[in-house]
């Protein structure tokens, strides 16, 4: 029989079978199957490269012709005769349409946990979860550049164009560690545009500034870690996370590991006699190593206790990391040299990349405590808050922790 729309039509179920399946004389493999319901579907039937039986519907009899439904089954058959296998690629698509966005978001933040912050992790989990919600049911080889680019819009509008550049990285950073684990082709944010531009801050305090905030300062954890942030020049998580163990109180230096600085290199920060007098009335809690703060973690209630300083000091637009900028700048303007600086700071610069890098990272430390001491005394001439050691003075720490 050849198969017609009208020999389709026509073709009946003999009494008591649930179906029949005909295949047509012409295009062998093509073929139809009747319900005794009623209802009808074009097939194509063949074997795979194993000998397998292969067989799939192509559509509905009366909704796709014959002649549209012979043409589809010849294009599979010739793909068949080529060595593919439509069953087979059909069922690795549906397999691939089952991993969404939103199923690879949990073993992505496992992933990502080790290497970052919990402030980092929080971040990423926040925009994969709540800015690419549009996105959780779309197969992870389905995302387009069109929607990230659209909805990077969205959010752009609805939190503002720095919010819309954190959801980019932290979409992007989640499609490379997709391809990484070869669950995605591509990284559909390659291409799409940054919202916003964003500059390199560049806000340095003014020594009238540093003075008024250093008299503003509240007694407490708070104003213990803005003065450490001032004298160190190190990060405000790595100063309000600081723990007893990490300080050497009678050589005056703390110890940073490397899994709490942002390199993922050990730092020594030497510690001045200023600096030892802010720690030296930090109360140690017993059985808690951790300087500042009373919960699980370090120091908590930032926001509140920075606008509290702003309005006390009087003075505002900055941040608290333009602290350690502020110090930067500061031992540079005293003529400390700048691979000194980058010393301080812990940065890897042209002086300290490579092998080079890894034995000497520790060679400057003498430096750096000049340049530190040397910015405390400074420090010391804006607010007699910050202590100066006297001739002779011992640690203020070595005798009381």
């Amino acid at each position: 029989m050849r198969l017609t729309n009208q020999s389709a039509a026509a073709l009946k179920v003999p009494e008591g079978k649930a179906y029949v399946i005909v295949f047509d004389e012409d295009l062998a493999g093509f073929g139809m199957r009747a319900n005794a319901g009623g209802s009808r579907v074009w097939v194509v039937q063949y074997r795979n490269a194993t000998g397998q039986t292969k067989r799939e519907t192509l559509g509905k009899v009366g909704v796709l012709s014959a002649t549209d439904a012979r043409r589809a089954a010849a294009e599979r058959l010739a793909r068949v005769r080529l060595g593919a296998d439509p069953s087979a690629e059909r069922e690795a698509e549906r397999k691939r349409a089952a991993v969404t966005v939103a199923t690879k978001i949990p073993a992505y933040l496992e992933a990502l946990a080790p290497r970052v912050r919990a402030k980092g992790l929080g971040e990423s989990t926040y925009y994969l979860q709540k800015a690419w919600a549009p996105l959780h049911k779309t197969p992870v080889d389905g995302v387009t550049r069109a929607q990230v680019a659209e909805r990077l819009g969205e959010i752009a509008k609805g939190s503002g164009p720095h919010a819309a550049n954190r959801a980019r990285t932290t979409l992007s950073s989640f499609f490379t560690w997709l391809i990484a684990e070869g669950a995605a082709e591509a990284n559909p944010v390659v291409g799409t545009r940054k919202p916003i531009k964003e500059e390199r801050r560049q806000r340095v305090l003014r020594p009238e500034e540093i003075a008024a905030i250093l008299k503003a300062l509240p007694e407490g954890d708070f104003g213990r870690i803005v003065r450490l942030l001032l004298l160190t020049a190190q990060r405000r998580d790595e100063v309000a996370e600081m723990a007893w163990a990490e300080v050497d109180l009678a050589a005056g230096i703390w110890h940073l590991p490397e899994e709490r600085t942002k390199n993922s290199l050990p730092h020594d920060v030497p510690l001045s006699y200023a600096a030892l007098s802010i720690l030296a009335g930090a109360p140690a809690i017993v059985g808690r190593d951790l300087v500042f703060g009373s919960g699980v973690g370090g120091f908590q209630g930032f926001t509140r206790a920075k606008a509290a300083l702003d309005k006390a000091s009087g003075v505002t637009g900055w941040r608290l990391h333009d602290l350690r900028r502020t110090a930067a700048t500061g031992m540079g303007n005293l003529g400390v040299l700048p691979h000194v600086v980058e010393a301080v700071l812990n940065h890897i610069s042209g002086t300290k990349a490579g092998v080079a890098g890894v034995y000497n990272y520790a060679l400057y430390n003498p430096e750096k405590r000049a340049a530190l001491d040397l910015w405390a005394a400074h420090l010391a001439g804006l607010d007699p808050s910050i202590k100066i050691a006297p001739p002779d003075a011992e640690a203020p720490l070595a005798e009381t922790k």
